[in-house]
């Protein structure tokens, strides 16, 4: 079954997107959910339109994600958090913690667009992806410190 994807999904793809999914994840999550359109004749014509008419605007957001990624890859957060007598941490960190360090930083990101790949269970040094845009993806470096 080829769906029309309406929203970015991890994993599967971005908007504007023709992707083949079994047949009840299309029918029973993605359509009804509003994340997908069934990919028929009609849907593939106006999807065609709106990615012509939209092309100038996503070479603008392009370049505004690639002045980002300039600016993540440079850049170093610090995290608290609680550590106890062996060095671990109590919780862990989060792409939220992630997020809201950026956040004081001047950089707004979403919280569902970063990703930490290794599981953050002591203090030290660590990164996470950033996935600003299909075609740009950042890594930032954050350093996990005792409060």
């Amino acid at each position: 079954m080829e769906v029309i994807l309406r929203t970015d999904i991890k994993g599967l793809g971005y908007k504007n997107d023709l992707v083949a999914v079994k047949p009840g994840y299309g029918r029973n999550y993605l359509i009804p959910q509003g994340f997908a359109v069934l990919a028929t004749q009609s849907n593939k014509r106006i999807l065609a339109e709106n990615i012509k008419q939209a092309a100038h605007k996503a070479e603008k957001v392009k370049t505004e994600a690639e002045a980002i990624a300039t600016k993540l890859s440079s850049l170093t957060l610090e995290i608290k958090a609680k550590i106890g007598e062996s060095g671990k941490i109590f919780g862990k960190v989060t792409t939220l913690q992630i997020s809201d360090a950026l956040a004081n930083q001047g950089i707004e990101i979403d919280r569902k667009k970063i990703s930490i790949n290794v599981p953050v269970q002591t203090a030290g040094e660590f990164e996470a992806e950033v996935d600003l845009h299909r075609e740009v993806k950042s890594n930032v470096k954050f350093v996990v410190v005792a409060e």
